[in-house]
């Protein structure tokens, strides 16, 4: 089967498996592609890998199509992602209103599952986050750091910790199993991200590209949107 591209940041991954049935129905095509953490998402654009259609957020694909390997004319919005706390399922969700109340849990916590907090945005924003709750040397033993945000909540899910909690982007929290998404951050730690699609310069399919982006965007989705995590 011919196969639509993607390169995507992890926030997308459930929505676009979620719609793999109506776009091969609709176009013949299968979808394929790589899910990470933003910034190696978006280098790997830059350094030649194929793809069709990038998903990031707004001001990376901004950046990309300021560079010529996106069309400008291609780019819509998907919808906005905040970032969230997730546990396991077994465990109790915790409640956190105040920055007070997510210091405590955090420092409560013997384990904190995090995406890179290098290259992707939730990881950039908990690295943050941790510094402005002036815990991140009391609490660096016990982050557990991996390549994205879906790896992270696949590894929370099977963590043997006492009190395990996870911090990414409540998309990736959703498309887990066996964890649930415990709450948002609280005022002034927040982060709501805005993720975009647009066809790249290169691609191979760029019809086909176009209606996935359609499909992804359009008003008929909306549903499906809201329930993998994402708001208008």
């Amino acid at each position: 089967m011919t196969t639509v591209t993607i390169l995507s940041g992890g926030a997308a991954q459930g929505l676009v498996r979620g719609l793999s049935e109506p776009f091969k129905t609709r176009t013949g095509f299968g979808i394929d592609g790589e899910f990470g953490a933003v910034g190696i998402v978006a280098d790997k654009l830059r350094a030649g890998t194929s793809a069709d259609l990038v998903i990031l957020t707004q001001a990376l694909l901004a950046k990309l199509a300021a560079e010529k390997l996106v069309v400008p004319s291609s780019i819509a919005d998907i919808g906005r992602v905040e970032t969230a706390l997730a546990v396991r399922n077994r465990d109790p969700k915790v409640t956190v209103k105040t920055e007070a109340d997510l210091r405590e849990v955090l420092r409560s916590a013997d384990a904190i599952y995090v995406p890179d907090t290098k290259a992707s945005t939730a990881g950039q924003h908990v690295a943050k986050v941790l510094d402005q709750l002036g815990i991140a040397y009391e609490v660096a033993s016990r982050l557990k750091i991996f390549p994205n945000g879906a790896t992270a909540m696949r590894e929370l899910a099977s963590s043997t910790a006492a009190r395990p909690i996870g911090c990414t982007q409540a998309t990736e929290i959703i498309a887990t199993d066996g964890i649930a998404l415990s709450g948002s951050l609280p005022p002034g730690c927040e982060l709501v991200t805005m993720y975009t699609a647009g066809v790249t310069a290169r691609a191979a399919h760029p019809t086909e590209a176009a209606a996935l982006i359609a499909l992804l965007t359009g008003a008929d989705r909306k549903e499906l949107r809201r329930s993998m995590g994402f708001t208008g």
